[in-house]
């Protein structure tokens, strides 16, 4: 087959109506995990794919064609999201499929690719993915953010110093003051992508999720969490699992909490899937239910994994939309000179003049310090998912004057690693 793909030629485009039976075959195959085995379920896979891509607003199959046969596609998202305070778009890509007898043409590479460009056209110069292998979006220059942290926690653990009076179940009347608490919370939390009504809505829909909320002292929703029960090992031993939790203040956190201690009558674990890393501070006791025990004496009290993955696809255009936000409220001239293979126009050196915690751009060559580094590790680093320090002992960043590193370390810290609660 080798010689031949050269000379077929990829076109990529979004897709009509007409193209959605062979990409809901792609998506099958590509997600047997999903469990649909009877025409009837595809038949429900087509009308839902068919409806986000018409009528949801920023969100749109694209596919990649050669000699008019569909050989994978993608779903591309137009996001708002708060990005180191700064509200900006990104790009988003999803539910990636490549049709099983074309696997390793680089159907899937080209997609990207086109994706990336696409949204850097657009002036949007950050794309986010769930990678199905963190590995294969790695070479494409995506870098790791927060990592996923599961807790499964005896809900007599849960601290109960709240008043849960004021906590109730949430029902169709409340899609907006929810969505309202959710953008509220958005609003100080870096990471966290907008939702929409339809959001909510599709939520509120499912029969296996519960949602309770918070009323605070003005009549807002001030937190929620969205939960469903998972039976154990017979029909009187049940889970919690609390899939998402948010709230604005530490009254709502307290009254939430209260909520699922009082649940220990009926479950035998609450389950947490959440970024933040210090959650177990807030753990009467923070074991879950391994007994596993690390050396010397370290108890379980969590497993991790990770998952959403950013790139960025222009860099000055990043710096550009940052022009706002504090870098640590330091002074120097910096040469930023970013390896990217994968995209290549995205590679070389950007000049940048920081002036007490203020970015600009400016034309080279003249600079305090230069450093250099792959996109991959760029992305993740600006993000603050890690910092410069540690990309420098690693060997995964080149400082010209190593005088430097501490202003450096101060440039891109950051006060919180990003939060994602939007699955896509």
């Amino acid at each position: 087959m080798g010689g031949g793909l050269e000379e077929n030629v990829s076109e990529i485009r979004e897709l009509t109506a007409s193209d959605f039976d062979a990409m809901v075959d792609i998506v099958w195959n590509a997600y047997p995990g999903r469990k649909i085995d009877t025409a009837e379920e595809k038949a429900q896979l087509k009308q839902r794919m068919l409806k986000a891509h018409e009528e949801l607003p920023g969100v749109r199959f694209h596919g990649l064609f050669r000699d008019g046969e569909l050989l994978g596609g993608a779903r591309f998202y137009d996001f708002q999201m708060n990005f180191l305070q700064v509200r900006m778009p990104a790009g988003g890509g999803g539910e990636m499929g490549v049709d099983l007898l074309h696997k390793k043409e680089h159907v899937a590479k080209e997609i990207v690719l086109y994706m990336l460009r696409r949204y850097r056209e657009r002036g949007v110069p950050l794309t986010i993915i769930y990678p199905f292998r963190p590995d294969f979006y790695r070479k494409m220059g995506f870098g790791c953010v927060t990592k996923m942290n599961q807790y499964r926690v005896d809900p007599k653990a849960l601290p109960r110093e709240g008043d849960k009076v004021h906590v109730r179940y949430v029902g169709a009347s409340d899609v907006q003051p929810l969505l309202d608490c959710y953008h509220r919370v958005l609003d100080r939390i870096h990471g966290l992508i907008e939702k929409s009504a339809y959001e909510i809505e599709r939520m509120m829909e499912n029969p296996k999720l519960r949602i309770v909320g918070y009323d605070d002292a003005e009549g807002r929703i001030g937190g929620y969490i969205v939960f469903a029960f998972e039976r154990g090992k017979h029909f009187l031993h049940n889970d919690i699992h609390v899939y998402e939790f948010v709230h604005e203040t530490r009254e709502a956190l307290a009254a939430l909490m209260t909520f699922l201690h009082t649940q220990a009558d009926q479950v035998a674990r609450v389950v947490f899937d959440t970024q933040d890393e210090y959650f177990h501070f807030l753990l009467w006791d923070p074991r879950n239910d391994s007994g596993a025990m690390i050396p010397t004496v370290y108890h379980e009290s969590n497993v991790q994994g990770v998952g959403l993955m950013y790139r960025v696809s222009d860099v000055p255009r990043m710096f550009e939309l940052l022009a706002e936000r504090d870098f640590g409220g330091q002074t120097c001239q910096l040469e930023l000179i970013i390896d990217d293979n994968f995209l290549p126009e995205n590679a070389g050196s950007t000049y940048l003049r920081f002036e007490e915690g203020r970015v600009r751009l400016v034309d080279g060559p003249d600079r305090d310090v230069t450093v250099s580094m792959d996109v991959a590790d760029f992305s993740s680093l600006l993000a603050g998912a890690v910092t410069f320090r540690r990309l420098y002992q690693y060997s995964l960043a080149e400082i010209s004057d190593v005088g430097y590193l501490d202003v450096l370390d101060r440039i891109f810290a950051v006060a919180e690693k990003p939060v994602c609660m939007t699955g896509f």
